[in-house]
Parts: structure tokens; sequence; C-alpha cells
């Protein structure tokens, strides 16, 4: 909140100084860094780009309650607060009818994002990129004015000037993801898909809704209905604790229902079609990843000997085949703390999915090191309270395990449990290799190992959703699926730079608790605790995408805890 509108240099002064560097060395731009009053609101020009050919200069534009005039319904509530910060963030960019502004407005998610707060007093905060004008390496000092004291205020304007039916709109959407959540975890459900759902999207490069998608309809076997406080009675399908198997042809809809649910731990913008979608908040994609690093994962559960020789139960490559990075993937998982796993034939390594009585017969169990999936699962539910959703459209072995069976067909489930377990009762010849999982030990991180990564160079840079440069050293994390978009990247990075600096890794504290520590700190004033590191657009991340991109980085060094 502004307390002291009279403590910053008016507008007309920033127009003056402005307009009185034309034609000066484009550093001078430098001069002006700090707060200035704009009639509306305070305007905090925080980083100056160098030159007119780097990356846009940081801004803020902040309005106090009054000036933002936001109804107090609209900000009651943390849930509504996050979704009428992505509003505005969406409103501003519409707005800009200029490239030399620039906000991190997002996709279909709706995030925490540093693009856009709103405070609980009713305040707002924009932050944007503003790329300063200039000829040359010469300051173009009267765009620049109209671009700081006019454009700038303007559609920050607009941005607010919201309709009660446009937010209302978001509040709703809100509120009823809110009350979902509560009431699918109130009931013991891993996950819930609301009828009307449309789960198809336009492409693989447009998160949008596909026109014309088949609405989603539970059936009447796994349907549940949740009262909503504005959608009211809503119907959808109910996912119980247990194992999962989502069944059926090639292109009927089976990795689409299971993307909804990978997606299901953000919620979504109004018009999504998946608003009304909810997963388990610690469910994680898991899949296999050739060639990635993996560091000291007690993985022997999967893998209980190598012809190496090497130590299983502190397991370290800097090259991972296809099923042991997605053994190390479950156990890295389990270990900060997911017990909802979801997983797709598609990008899964077979050989850790499933070995067939025919290859049982054909290579004795002494010689296979790797103990499929399928032996272990029900003991990861039973023993452990982990619930797994697998894609499988290749093996009929995991009807031995699963508790339901979704058929999806031309996108419309089916149960076809019943019919599932009669099958399954017919003997294959398969022999079960495993009858028990043994969860993982925990690990300590040493925080100098991850220190080293930046080897001098205290700079993080998001490539995309595919990599995250900490320093000199790259870590790909293509294969951390439920990263969304860019910002979220460098979220995670700017987490895992704070997690030293505030100790949360600090050489005793397992991975869990240091997620832990990271949790309780991010909770309520995330967006301000990892603007500390780095002023830069960024949505607050989960901790199994930072604890992911940890075990990724090649010069990570952990020890089990109590060695």
């Amino acid at each position: 909140m502004i307390d002291d509108h009279g403590s910053y240099p008016p507008r007309h002064d920033l127009s003056n100084e402005l307009t009185g560097l034309e034609g000066a060395s484009y550093g001078r731009y430098k001069s002006l860094r700090g707060k200035w009053w704009t009639t509306d609101a305070v305007l905090d020009i925080v980083k100056v780009q160098s030159d007119p050919f780097a990356p846009p200069s940081r801004v803020e534009l902040a309005f106090d309650p009054e000036q933002a005039d936001l109804e107090p319904e609209w900000f009651a509530t943390a849930a509504r607060r996050r979704a009428v910060a992505v509003m505005l963030a969406k409103r501003l960019r519409k707005a800009c009818r200029t490239k030399d502004l620039r906000i991190d407005a997002g996709g279909q998610e709706v995030l925490r994002r540093s693009s856009c707060e709103v405070g609980a007093d009713g305040s707002v905060v924009f932050r944007l990129g503003a790329q300063f004008p200039g000829r040359g390496r010469r300051i173009d000092g009267r765009a620049a004015a109209r671009l700081l004291c006019e454009t700038l205020p303007d559609v920050a304007d607009e941005a607010l000037s919201v309709s009660d039916d446009e937010a209302g709109l978001w509040v709703r959407s809100a509120d009823d993801t809110e009350a979902l959540r509560a009431a699918v975890a109130e009931r013991g459900l891993v996950a819930f898909v609301a009828d009307g759902s449309v789960l198809p999207r336009r492409s693989g490069v447009d998160d949008r809704p596909m026109s014309g998608g088949v609405p989603f309809t539970s059936p009447e076997s796994t349907a549940v209905s949740i009262d909503l406080p504005h959608a009211g009675p809503v119907r959808g399908m109910g996912i119980e604790p247990g194992v999962t198997l989502i069944v059926g042809g090639g292109f009927h809809g089976k990795s689409t229902l299971l993307r909804a649910l990978e997606a299901g731990v953000w919620d979504h913008v109004p018009g999504d079609g998946r608003e009304l979608v909810v997963a388990a908040l610690s469910a994680v994609k898991i899949r296999a990843e050739d060639g990635r690093a993996t560091t000291g994962v007690d993985v022997h559960a999967f893998v209980d000997h190598l012809p190496s020789g090497d130590d299983t139960r502190h397991f370290t490559t800097e090259n991972a085949s296809g099923s042991t990075s997605q053994a190390a993937a479950i156990v890295e998982a389990l270990e900060a703390g997911s017990r909802l796993l979801l997983i797709d034939e598609d990008t899964a390594a077979t050989n850790l999915m499933i070995r067939d009585a025919r290859m049982q017969e054909l290579v004795a169990k002494e010689r296979e090191p790797l103990t499929p999936l399928v032996d272990l699962i029900r003991s990861m539910a039973d023993d452990h309270g982990v619930s797994t959703v697998l894609v499988m459209g290749g093996s009929g072995d995991y009807m031995d395990v699963a508790d339901r069976v979704v058929m999806m067909d031309s996108y419309r489930p089916q149960d076809v449990t019943a019919r599932a377990k009669a099958l399954a009762a017919r003997p294959t010849g398969r022999v079960a290799e495993a009858d028990a999982f043994t969860m993982p030990r925990p690990r300590v991180v040493d925080p100098r190992s991850v220190s080293s990564a930046f080897r001098g160079k205290q700079k993080i840079r998001a490539g995309g959703t595919d990599s995250l440069r900490f320093g000199a050293s790259d870590v790909d994390v293509r294969a951390v699926e439920q990263i969304t978009d860019q910002s979220m990247t460098a979220g995670i990075g700017l987490a895992v730079e704070a997690a030293l600096r505030r100790g949360w890794i600090d050489g005793q504290a397992t991975v869990s608790e240091a997620m832990d520590r990271m949790d309780a700190a991010l909770e309520d004033d995330g967006i301000a605790e990892l603007l500390k590191i780095r002023n830069v657009d960024l949505a607050v991340p989960r901790r199994h995408e930072v604890a992911a991109t940890l075990n990724r980085m090649r010069e990570l060094h952990v020890r089990q805890y109590g060695e």
C-alpha cells in the first residue's frame, strides 16, 4: 500500500527528465531508476536494459486499494486474489497495443505469478517489461515519455476497468475449484473429472479447448456428485485410491484423460474446459528418460542387482537407461512426497512395466535385474498409500492388479472393471516376481554440490520448459512434464537458489524436509520471497518440480539419511 504519494517525484517530472535525455547516450536511462508518482499509481523503474537490443527493462506499477478500486468480494480469499490477478494480467496484455510493453499473462493455468499481484487489502501491482525507446544507441526521450507517462498508465487503467460480470466469472470459478479440491480430499478421492468437461486440446502447441471436443460423461458406476457454492451439484467421475487402469484403442482419448489429470494439480481459467478437473496436489507424471543423470537413488525395489556390481540402493549414473531412469523418477517422486503417480505406457520403459510369461520362461529371474512395476504396484497402494493411474493399451497383465479399469471409446469413458476381472481370472502362466515394495531410504543433499553448479556465475536462465541454466550448468527438464511455461521454469530456478541462500537445503535436512521448508516459506508470500533473488517473470512452483530439477543436476551430491 502506498502511504505518502508526496515522497515520490510526480509524473510530469519524469516526463521532463525523459524528454531532457533526448539524444543522450542510452546508458543515461539508468539515472531514472527508482519510484515516481503517476497520479493513480507509483511507477518503479526497477531495472534498466543496457542497450536497445538487450532484454526489456523491468518496471512495476503499484496501485493502492483506493486507486485500484476493486470490489471487496474480489479479493476476499487467497484463491480469489490469485484468479483476479491472472484476469488483470490478461486484461493488461490485451490492452497493450504496443510491442514495447510486455506482461506475462500465462496460458490456461491460474498460477501465482509475479506479473500481477492482488493484495489482501485490495492493492494491485503490475510487473512488466518495457522496451525503452532508442535511436541506435541514443535515447529517444519523447517516445520514452509517451510510453512511461501516458501509454503505461492508460493500459493499466484499462486493465483495472473490470465489469462485475467479468470479475464474477473468475471469482465463481476460483470458489468452485477450491471447494471441489476440498470435497475430493474429504471424500478420500485422488481425482475428479466433472461431466461436461472438455479435455481435448486444439493442438500440441495450443492448450485451449478443442472446438467441438466431446464433453466428458462419467460412467454411472464411477459417478459421484459434489455440491459447489456456485455451480451447485456437479456430477463426475471420482477416482478412488489404488490402481486405476485406463485402456482403449489408439486415438480414443486415453492419453488425453491422463494429461487432464496431470494438469489437474493447477486451477484453470474460465472457459478452459478443465476448470472442474482436479487431481491430488501431490500427483506426479512419471516417464522414462534415457540419458539423464541420477545421484544416490535407492532403486533396489526395481533393480536388485546389476552385472556391473553397482549398488542399486545408492544408484548413481551419468547416463541412465529408460528403465533405470523411470525407476529413479518413481523413487524421487515418492521421496518428495507424491502419493499419486501418473504413467502413460507411450512414454514408459516397457521392460520396467512388464515381463510376460514367455519372456519369464526364456530369461530366468536370476538373470534379470529388473522387477517390473506390475509386481510392485499393489504393494505400493496397499502398504504405502501410493495410488497410480496408468494408461495401458498393450499389456493385459495390469488387469490382475487394477482396482478399476476405465475404457475410453471415442473420448467416452466406460467402466469395464467386471469384464477385465473376468479376463484376469484366466491364467496366463505369468508368475509375480515380487510381493512387496519397500519405500526408498531418504537422501540428504550436499548444498555445496548445488552451489558448484553456478561456478561463480550467479545467474539463472530459463529455456522455455526444456532447460534451466544455473551459471554455466544446464539442467534438462523436458521430462518434468507438469512445468507449465517459462515463468514456472524461472520460478524453479529461483526456488533452488533461495533454498541455498535461506538454508532450506543445509546438508542435514532430507529432500522431503527441505521441500517442507520451501513450502512453508512460499505459502503466503512466495512471489516476494523469490523476487528477492531476481526480479523476473516467474510463477511459484510446486515442490515436486523443484525436487525433480534438483535430481537432474549433474553436479548433485547426496548421502542417505543416517549415514
